[in-house]
């Protein structure tokens, strides 16, 4: 097994020349910006939605402490102090765990191509923000430009009845046909929708241009793709609180209720947005980490970023729903002002005779003289607690709800500027770390001779990735990135991260790392860093993938598929995967995985086999 380092020693001569950040801002920000995403903003504002508000906030803060932080001071600490990559890191530690880097090379790598993806819809709508009217605010004209477009017509006249994201077909017509243009089913593959195409080869540029050179570029541009996303929250939030249904929709997120945390589904999903929030074992913290001077105090770093990324994340739930508040009351006063034109047109009242505020008192006036008459009428249960509770995760919120949101706010196009450029340099910035941890294992191994320049090899990284990538470019593509969501990198990461743990405490040893912590940062790490190390993180970690793996056992997986024999629009049936799918989805699930297993037995075997040669 590699021997450590001795305190005050690098790795080897050559690491001497090895790159160095400008400034530690620039560093903090390259980690704050590869760990504050897109899941800031649409997953943990649901997560809290969905689990009781506040009462959330408790299995969040203790996973936060006990999981994210400590794994998080591991990543940082051992890639400062061997100033590797990934897969150098594990191979310094012992060649038999290089599968750990290569697992995580291989999943960043599957993650960077539909994580790309989401950038280029991001893209798509940024373009399109451009225009007065917006172009989902209303149905388009049919070919024959003799009026609207039918299937988005009819589904306007009755989505307010039948669909839960009511007066959203219009929004909803522009996502799914005219941006996805989904297929009905994911075996069938459709064609290349060739505006996301460019989109994305336009979007892998942008990467390109701002990674090519690794650190030199990437700390440039992380300037404003880390900092712009907080500025464009700030002036959401100051609007949002400034709107209508503001108090209405952050006292919906933030009431709590403590019965929910009896369930265990909210424990493992708060330790799960932790771990996927702080983007551990992507390998991309290694490497970020090891172009910092070797006595840098990554301590403070590890607490310092994983405190922001959470407030972040906070703040970014507070903005997001004191919009949504505005979208729920703008929901709800248009939904009584429908029953409203309903009762008097069928009684024939004056105009402005019945008040928004005055519709319960006439509808229970009216129901109880002339029940028949107003059982006939076509009234709907406006209760704002309904619209409310339509949140959504994922692109959902970001393709549908929010920007539905955006049409009720005078200067809608500006608006979607600053919100989907916001997006845009979100996930840009959390790509930095996603092609680092896919190029410096590149490095590291030394896939191209030394004297290839580094903008050769990362040019070459992105062109695979742009060529790989082109598969959700097509009708299918939002099925297929799903599935890539859901079995990429869950399993994979949380099994590397337990690794890693193992690997560090246990084979590199603890007393050698406590020793490396304290020449880094002059203090000996203190009772709870050890106790978290050695007990904490690894059992939370393993009772996470042992939930992980009974689920998955459990589940069958299912879709939401396109059924164009429905009316309404849209109109999705849950099915299940094909086995061929399913295939690919154990596939995912899997693979990464096999790089430990693999390395370990290659390694294994190159050692013995000198032995035979001599015999």
């Amino acid at each position: 097994m590699a021997q450590a380092p001795a305190p005050g020693l690098l790795v080897d001569a050559g690491e001497d020349r090895r790159p160095q950040w400008d400034n530690k801002f620039q560093y903090l920000l390259s980690c704050l910006g590869f760990a504050v995403g897109l899941g800031n903003i649409w997953r943990f504002p649901y997560l809290c939605q969905t689990y009781g508000g506040g009462a959330f906030l408790i299995p969040y803060i203790i996973a936060l402490v006990f999981e994210g932080i400590p794994l998080f001071h591991i990543e940082l600490a051992i890639g400062q102090r061997l100033r590797r990559g990934s897969f150098g890191v594990w191979t310094a530690i012992s060649p038999y765990l290089g599968g750990i880097g290569l697992g995580c090379f291989t999943v960043s790598f599957l993650v960077s191509l539909y994580y790309n993806t989401v950038l280029t819809w991001v893209l798509w709508y940024l373009l399109n923000s451009f225009q007065q009217p917006l172009p989902w605010g209303a149905c388009p004209p049919n070919l024959n430009r003799t009026g609207l477009e039918q299937e988005c017509r009819d589904s306007s006249a009755v989505s307010y009845f039948w669909y839960r994201q009511r007066d959203s077909s219009a929004v909803s017509y522009f996502w799914y046909r005219q941006t996805l243009n989904v297929t009905a089913d994911i075996s069938d593959s459709g064609t290349v929708q060739w505006r996301l195409l460019l989109c994305q080869a336009a979007s892998w540029a942008v990467v390109y241009l701002c990674v090519s050179r690794g650190i030199e570029t990437t700390g440039k541009a992380i300037y404003f793709t880390a900092l712009f996303p907080y500025l464009v929250l700030t002036i959401f939030l100051v609007r949002g609180l400034t709107l209508p249904g503001a108090t209405e929709g952050l006292a919906y997120l933030f009431t709590p209720n403590v019965q929910i945390l009896l369930n265990p589904r909210v424990w493992l999903d708060a330790a799960t947005q932790i771990f996927f929030s702080l983007s551990l074992a992507f390998g991309g913290h290694i490497a970020f980490a090891s172009y910092n001077p070797p006595r840098n105090n990554c301590r403070r770093d590890a607490v310092t970023i994983a405190l922001v990324n959470s407030a972040t994340s906070l703040y970014a739930s507070i903005t997001v729903f004191s919009i949504m508040g505005f979208k729920a009351t703008s929901d709800h006063g248009q939904c009584l002002d429908r029953n409203i034109l309903s009762l008097i047109n069928e009684f024939s009242l004056p105009e402005q005779s019945i008040s928004r505020n005055s519709y319960q008192a006439a509808l229970l006036h009216l129901n109880a003289t002339q029940p028949g008459r107003v059982a006939r009428l076509p009234l709907q249960a406006c209760s704002l607690e309904d619209f409310l509770d339509q949140g959504a995760s994922g692109p959902g919120l970001a393709f549908i709800i929010f920007t539905e949101a955006v049409l009720h706010m005078p200067g809608a196009p500006a608006w979607a500027l600053l919100f989907f450029g916001m997006l845009f340099t979100l996930g840009l910035s959390s790509m930095f770390g996603n092609m680092e941890g896919v190029v410096t294992p590149l490095l590291d191994m030394g896939a191209l001779p030394r004297w290839v320049p580094k903008e050769v090899l990362t040019g070459l990284a992105c062109l695979v990735c742009f060529l790989s990538a082109t598969c959700f470019t097509l009708q299918s593509g939002s099925y297929w990135l799903e599935v890539f969501d859901n079995f990429a990198a869950s399993l994979n990461l949380v099994a590397f991260a337990l690794l890693e743990v193992v690997g560090v405490i246990y084979v590199y040893g603890m007393k050698r790392f406590c020793a490396d912590v304290e020449w880094m940062t002059g203090r000996w790490p203190s009772l709870y860093w050890r106790v978290s190390w050695r007990v904490v993180s690894p059992l939370l970690l393993l009772g996470i993938l042992l939930s992980y793996v009974i689920l998955l056992a459990h589940r069958s997986p299912s879709y939401k598929a396109w059924n164009p024999q429905y009316e309404l629009f849209p109109s999705r049936e849950e099915k299940l995967y094909p086995s061929w799918v399913l295939a690919i989805c154990m596939l995912l699930s899997f693979l990464p995985l096999l790089w430990v297993p693999a390395s370990a037995l290659a390694q294994l075997l190159a050692q013995h086999r000198p032995r035979q040669e001599d015999t």
